[in-house]
C-alpha cells in the first residue's frame, strides 16, 4: 500500500509540474515525452522499492503486484473514464512499469534485509 501511494503522489506532483512547464513555457507535450516516461518509470522503481523495503521478503512478488495493481488503476479509469482500452504501445509501457517495479522490489527487500542485518 505504501509503494502505490508514493505512485500516485509522485505522478500528481510529477504531472503538476509538467503541467505548469506546459502552460507558462513554449514547451510542447511532445518535446518532454521522454523525460515523463523516465520519471514514470522512477516512480513505478521508487514505489515497488518502498514496497519491498517495507515487506523485507519476496521483493519480485510485492514490487508485481504493486506495479500490477497500478496498470489496473490506470487501465480502469482509462476504461471507465474515457471509454478506451490499452493499444499495443500502452500494453508495452505497462509491463516495463510492472517490471520496473519487480526490480525495485527485489532491491528495497536486499537493502532492507541488509540493514536489518547489520543493526542486529
Amino acid at each position: 500500500m505504501y509503494g502505490l501511494i508514493f505512485i500516485f503522489a509522485f505522478a500528481v506532483l510529477v504531472s503538476l509540474i509538467f503541467a505548469f512547464i506546459l502552460r507558462f513555457t513554449s514547451a510542447r507535450e511532445g518535446s518532454l515525452q521522454y523525460i515523463i516516461t523516465a520519471l514514470s518509470f522512477i516512480g513505478l522503481f521508487g514505489g515497488g522499492f518502498l514496497s519491498g523495503g517495507k515487506r523485507k521478503e519476496k521483493g519480485w512478488l510485492i514490487g508485481g503486484i504493486t506495479g500490477l495493481i497500478y496498470s489496473l488503476v490506470v487501465f480502469l479509469f482509462q476504461y471507465l473514464g474515457y471509454d478506451r482500452l490499452f493499444d499495443a504501445e500502452q500494453v508495452i509501457y505497462h509491463t516495463c512499469y510492472t517490471l520496473i517495479a519487480m526490480m525495485g522490489g527485489i532491491l528495497g527487500v536486499n537493502i532492507a534485509t541488509n540493514n536489518s542485518r547489520r543493526s542486529a
